[in-house]
């Protein structure tokens, strides 16, 4: 069994990687990208073809309105099964993974792969667990992901943990001494996703790790960090990947309603993460725009125009920082919102209203010009909004609680976390 409750929150796990295959066909990007460009998925399936991939352990989001969802889980079961019996995997025991992730942009994005103890993370509001999810969750979002999670045998990721570590303590040493590691992998991701390489870095090597980690996490530093001398310590802040995250600690409870006690021995109490320094240099935050499809874009730009108003906004000017962007067929409208709270929320809670009394279907995109792009569409629009920025996340989490949803992305979809590494959720297998 893994001991990560030696190490608290977070710490290392027995790790799959695969072998025998092409590392590029195998990792594919995190399911929830690319859900309004179909054609990027049909381009993987092309490059994957009958080769062993994580296409064949997740289910891209893109489909879930287009395909069976229950004869999707049952061919990724099926898949997990048959790699297993195949001995598909090597097995890393008590270990981490140390991996570097050359971005298109040319940026490297340093991470440590291991897992997370469920029994410290909570994603209910007003949570004041060592784990907490940066933005709020979307119970609706979990009930479907725990239908693949529950009967699978094994988990892949694309969760990844922030820490706030401005001194560079925890994984920044690793990359400095990576030479005396062993190289696992080191590839070409495809899709134009940047490249890959990875080490591996055995628990009883991480002694560095686990003292940083044990110092970041102290009442005495956050309490000084962030002039909180009485809140609850937040040790790690879950980024991109929270509803997968909220979706394992869901199918744990669930475990532990069925089967009590054992449970906390269960390899599901566990989560694999990679662990990120939000100080990272490639670490950039970008907004999460909103597309609307299925509506009468011209009143949507009247009724955004009045409730703007009446919260005190302008056409004129105003912040940078609060400015907002409405797009349609029929022209384009910026505004600068008034008020102090984040204009994401403000916007997120317009929608939420509107589409109520007005129907319409909402998207969830990444860059300025597919939002632009698919907002001018006849019956659509789309809203540009401003970027968050990272410096101040933890602190305000920590202060007033999880985010708006949507509210920021790390990152362009093309440098999301890619599947890869593997962990087994269930004893049998």
């Amino acid at each position: 069994m893994e001991k990560k409750l030696q190490w608290g929150a977070f710490g290392p796990a027995d790790i799959l990687l695969p072998r025998g295959c092409s590392m590029q066909k195998w990792s594919v990007v995190a399911c929830d990208q690319y859900t309004s460009e179909p054609e990027y998925w049909d381009e993987v399936e092309k490059f994957v073809g009958d080769a062993p991939s994580t296409l064949r352990l997740m289910f891209p989001e893109v489909y879930l309105d287009k395909e069976d969802p229950a004869a999707r889980i049952q061919e990724i079961h099926a898949a997990m099964r048959a790699y297993l019996d195949a001995g598909r995997f090597s097995r890393l025991k008590d270990s981490f993974v140390y991996l570097e992730r050359r971005l298109p942009s040319g940026a490297v994005r340093r991470g440590l792969v291991g897992a997370v103890d469920l029994e410290q993370y909570d994603y209910s509001p007003g949570s004041a667990s060592p784990i907490r999810p940066t933005e709020g969750t979307v119970v609706a979002r979990i009930k479907p992901r725990m239908q693949i999670r529950e009967g699978a045998p094994i988990e892949l990721s694309h969760v990844m943990l922030l820490i706030d570590d401005p001194d560079g303590t925890v994984i920044e040493p690793i990359a400095r001494h990576k030479g005396a590691l062993a190289p696992l992998y080191n590839f070409d991701l495809m899709q134009n996703g940047g490249h890959l390489s990875g080490w591996w870095l055995p628990a009883d090597q991480a002694g560095a790790v686990r003292q940083a980690l044990a110092a970041l996490a102290s009442p005495e530093a956050f309490a000084k960090k962030y002039g909180l001398p009485d809140r609850p310590v937040l040790a790690y802040a879950s980024g991109d990947g929270n509803h997968s995250l909220a979706t394992a600690r869901a199918c744990y409870e669930h475990l532990k309603e069925k089967i009590g006690d054992a449970a906390k021995s269960h390899p599901a109490r566990y989560a694999m993460v990679e662990l990120v320094n939000i100080h990272d240099e490639s670490l950039i935050f970008e907004p999460i725009h909103r597309v609307l499809t299925g509506v009468d874009a011209a009143k949507l730009r009247h009724d955004f125009i009045t409730a703007m108003a009446a919260d005190g906004g302008s056409l004129d000017s105003g912040d940078p920082a609060r400015r907002v962007r409405f797009l349609h067929e029929g022209g384009d409208v910026t505004a600068y919102l008034g008020g102090d709270v984040l204009p994401v929320g403000m916007v997120q809670d317009f929608l939420d209203g509107w589409m109520q009394e007005n129907g319409g279907k909402i998207d969830y995109v990444h860059g300025d010009e597919v939002t632009a792009r698919l907002g001018t569409q006849p019956g659509a629009a789309s809203f540009l909004l401003p970027a968050l920025g990272k410096s101040a996340l933890f602190a305000s989490v920590a202060r007033d609680g999880a985010l708006p949803r949507k509210t920021f992305s790390m990152g362009d979809a093309n440098e999301k976390r890619f599947y890869l590494e593997c962990r087994r959720i269930t004893e049998d297998a």
